[in-house]
């Protein structure tokens, strides 16, 4: 497998298949790729930053599917685990509240992870999240190579919450803030935390966390992003608008847009200056609002960048 290089990115996590109703007949769904991390994986390979993903492929249909998807993105594969599981399955069920899901994940390959705990450091940046950081036997290996990152690399982590997805009574919820704890990267949004960080405003937790030395990035959907650190103040960015076609995934775009920039302008750092901070941000912006305007998963290059 590759060594990783300085300037690369490791994403660690699921690659699954999300079936998604089509439009004009809610009864018929279609298979699209997807998982949280999958998506960030192709979208930093499409704005143009070396990506190694670290996940776990079936060896149905539909994994060809996902490796065919991930392969002509660009994304090196050779760290992925294999076997002749099935591919986990999400089911999606659009709402006015937005999209909910319900998982088909037992049993599948999707979610025996390799261990790159021991190479974590050799990447520029390690992002982590998704489902495979509360579903075993996945998260213990995400547990392990965040560690890792924390002390060798820059730990990127996006918590990407859903009250579908059975965080409930078990350890998902304490798993996740564990891994902010880790990470010197946290994009959230508001419902993220205030799942994990019940009681206490958005701001307020993004502030308690920055405090730690960590770069934060709170975003709001069409409100915009905002981004807090340890020694200056706030920095906000609206919104691109944009006449809405499909909100799947605009956060993984967001999160692959803020990363590649950030490797982009020569660093991947918890602690950049507040210009280089709000170019990133618009920077993410921009790559959510290509996806938010077309159907799929994939954004666009900034115009400009």
């Amino acid at each position: 497998m590759t060594g990783g290089r300085p300037g690369s990115v490791l994403v660690i996590g699921e690659a699954l298949i999300d079936l998604v109703p089509v439009a004009g007949d809610g009864e018929v769904r279609t298979a699209q790729f997807g998982g949280a991390p999958a998506n960030v994986a192709v979208g930093l390979a499409r704005l143009g930053t070396r990506t190694v993903f670290a996940g776990g492929l079936g060896g149905d249909g539909f994994a060809r599917t996902v490796e065919e998807r991930l392969t002509a993105a660009g994304v090196d594969l050779t760290a992925c685990a294999r076997s002749g599981l099935p591919t986990a399955l999400a089911v999606a069920d659009p709402g006015t509240a937005g999209t909910g899901y319900h998982f088909h994940l037992q049993d599948t390959a999707t979610f025996r992870l390799p261990d790159l705990s021991a190479r974590a450091s050799r990447f520029g940046a390690v992002y982590a999240g998704g489902l495979a950081a509360v579903v075993e036997p996945a998260a213990t290996v995400v547990r392990a190579t965040a560690r890792a990152a924390a002390s060798g690399s820059l730990l990127v982590v996006d918590p990407n919450v859903r009250r579908d997805r059975t965080l409930g009574p078990g350890n998902g919820s304490a798993a996740l803030r564990e891994l902010c704890g880790l990470a010197h990267v946290v994009k959230a949004s508001d419902e993220d935390l205030e799942h994990l960080w019940p009681g206490a405003g958005p701001e307020e937790t993004c502030r308690r966390l920055a405090a730690g030395g960590r770069l934060v990035v709170l975003t709001r959907g069409a409100r915009g992003s905002t981004a807090y650190t340890a020694t200056a103040p706030p920095v906000s960015v609206p919104a691109v608008p944009v006449e809405v076609v499909n909100t799947i995934g605009a956060g993984d775009a967001f999160a692959a847009g803020l990363l590649s920039r950030m490797g982009a302008l020569g660093s991947f750092s918890a602690n950049p200056d507040p210009e280089t901070l709000r170019d990133m941000l618009a920077f993410a912006a921009e790559a959510a609002a290509s996806v938010c305007a077309r159907a799929g998963t994939e954004p666009s290059v900034p115009a400009g960048a």
